[in-house]
């Protein structure tokens, strides 16, 4: 088991980097939010299928109701998806996955209204430290300004992924990464199809390289990775590795795309993801006191 591990820890690193990198897409694409989404649902939803018919596990759900949690779901990726995308091409990959990287205080917020327990006073100091990181992102208190737009559409885009977490985490956790990512990216495609605009063959063989790299290198393997780390590790590992999915995504668009952060983009992201990790810490020590009382 002790040589599990390390190789759980690279799986998983390996994971959250290439998670970060999807966000590079975002301006190597030259399409809109939407059609990247639709066109990286149809690739990705591909690849997990044969992803699960290839380790021999049924590729049906086990009852009705779980196909209509899996639409629910898939729909709410889809709109998680396109907004994610769509504030870092109004912003930039680095300011763009900070504003998204909100959403584990999110999460922690919102989780005790769903269950009735009381907001711990913590958690309430963590969401005013991240509104105040996102303060420090926004360049002017104008709408009219294309960063600011980008951060409030990467805020909604936290939003979706928060409410998918919780909702996955509650009625559809029974089923693996890729069975479950297989089924979400499948009612993405059928959901977004009436909406995109992109004519699949004006789509250049270089845009269809990038797009198929963005579906399997970016998409499908990293949540094959992310499934295998999760069965060598403890959720605290995987919870705390996650959160260095911004500062990934903004070294590559650093080094690919010469991305340059300023001062108070360094500053309100670290406030945030400092955050994020404090939260992430103190979710799974009382998990842990929980089922030792």
């Amino acid at each position: 088991m002790s040589s599990a591990k390390p190789s759980g820890l690279i799986e998983l690193h390996l994971a959250v980097l290439l998670f970060g990198g999807t966000a590079l897409f975002s301006k190597l694409i030259p399409l809109s939010a939407l059609d990247i989404t639709f066109l990286r649902c149809i690739v990705a939803a591909t690849v997990l299928g044969l992803l699960v018919k290839l380790s021999r596990r049924r590729l049906t759900l086990a009852s009705k109701q779980d196909y209509l949690v899996a639409i629910g779901l898939g729909v709410i990726v889809s709109l998680h998806w396109v907004t994610y995308f769509a504030a870092m091409q109004l912003s930039s990959v680095a300011i763009g996955m900070i504003a998204f990287f909100t959403y584990p205080v999110m999460t922690v917020i919102a989780e005790p209204l769903l269950t009735g327990s009381r907001i711990k006073l913590l958690d309430m100091i963590s969401g005013v430290l991240v509104l105040i990181g996102v303060i420090l992102l926004i360049p002017e208190a104008n709408l009219g300004n294309d960063t600011t737009q980008g951060i409030a559409i990467g805020i909604v885009s936290a939003i979706l992924f928060t409410a998918r977490n919780l909702l996955h985490k509650r009625y559809f956790s029974q089923y693996s990464g890729p069975h479950a990512m297989f089924y979400q990216t499948l009612v993405a495609v059928v959901f977004l199809m009436p909406w995109h605009q992109t004519e699949l063959n004006s789509i250049s063989l270089e845009v269809w390289g990038l797009i198929i790299l963005l579906g399997v290198v970016f998409t499908a393997a990293p949540h094959a990775l992310f499934t295998s780390a999760l069965r060598q590790l403890s959720a605290k590992t995987v919870g705390l590795v996650s959160c260095l999915q911004p500062f990934y995504g903004a070294m590559l668009a650093l080094i690919i795309l010469g991305e340059e952060l300023n001062i108070n983009t360094l500053i309100g992201g670290t406030i945030i993801v400092a955050t994020a990790i404090f939260e992430t810490h103190q979710s799974h020590q009382s998990q842990r006191q929980k089922k030792n009382a």
